[in-house]
């Protein structure tokens, strides 16, 4: 059982991060399908960092600094989307899916570079980032995005819904013509929108990587997650409180691979990819029995084009 709560956790966190993030960008009237691209730039910048940084530094200094590092990474990395789809105007699903291409080719052109060989494989050290709690006579171990998330969970609440910064923000979503003849600069918030999903999502990627091993192969980019928090945000119906029950709902799928040889499960002689697959696999199913329920921002992926108001 503690297994099961440690890796849903885990990979509740960084769904919840990384679909926050999508929820700022596509309430400010921008879809965000580059989501997996930016946690796989987050993941490398922060990775990197971590391996650059001397080991004699205090812990707490390397979290801080390789965090911060991860979150700037995928913030500049969504201005690409966000010059694309608001200042050029061009599709923001063509430009959400280059994007995504292009991180993962990216990391590993540097990884191999880095390396000075033709592995796109990473070794660090993630103990700084580990946290043990005794539990009976057993232990739990949690790690530092946990609190992390929380707190951002509660500033993204309360931005949203209790500031009239959250007000203009959604106001962009729903009818930039309105919030544009109130005064507001719909071009600036949907930049800020976009801005906070690359911070969120950067941050989400380090967090998939970081935690749960000390080896990462850059090839397989995020293994999908960002695609999966797209799921999330949507099932969250773009709430904040929702978008974290959603979280944890997926993470308990997705917590069955890891935990599928040492429990109950093993006796099923299931494959462990049948496990891995479940999340997706759960992600279709509700989206077709929810998607007609669900209310999006009325003007996501619609360009906003000042000279027609």
């Amino acid at each position: 059982m503690l297994l099961l709560i440690k890796y849903t956790l885990l990979y509740g966190i960084v769904l919840m991060l990384v679909a926050l993030g999508g929820m700022f960008s596509e309430r400010s009237g921008v879809i965000n399908l580059a989501l997996e691209g930016i946690m796989s730039v987050g993941a490398l910048a922060g990775v990197l960092t971590l391996c650059i940084l001397p080991q004699g530094m205090a812990p707490g200094l390397i979290v801080l600094i390789s965090i911060v590092v991860s979150a700037v990474a995928g913030l500049v990395y969504s201005l690409l989307l966000g010059f694309s789809a608001i200042t050029l105007k061009a599709d923001q699903t063509i430009g959400g899916t280059a994007l995504n291409m292009m991180a993962t080719a990216l990391a590993v052109v540097i990884v191999k570079v880095f390396n000075g060989s033709a592995s796109a494989k990473l070794n660090y050290s993630n103990n700084a980032f580990l946290i043990d709690i005794p539990v009976g006579d057993d232990k739990l171990t949690i790690n530092v995005f946990l609190f992390i998330g929380l707190i951002i969970l509660l500033l993204a609440f309360l931005f949203l819904y209790k500031t009239k910064w959250g007000l203009r923000l959604r106001s962009c979503g729903e009818h930039p013509q309105a919030a544009d003849s109130v005064g507001i600069n719909v071009y600036r918030w949907r930049y800020i929108g976009v801005m906070f999903s690359g911070l969120l999502g950067g941050i989400g990627g380090f967090a998939y990587v970081i935690p749960s091993v000390s080896t990462w192969n850059f090839e397989v980019g995020v293994t999908g997650f960002g695609f999966l928090a797209l799921a999330v945000m949507i099932f969250g119906q773009w709430k904040p409180i929702n978008i974290f029950g959603a979280a944890m709902f997926f993470a308990v799928f997705k917590s069955l691979a890891n935990i599928a040889d040492s429990t109950f499960l093993a006796g099923l002689g299931l494959s462990k990819n049948v496990y891995d697959m479940m999340p997706f696999i759960a992600s279709m199913i509700i989206l077709v029995l929810f998607s007609k329920n669900s209310r999006a921002p009325k003007a996501e992926g619609i360009p906003y084009d000042k000279g027609k108001r």
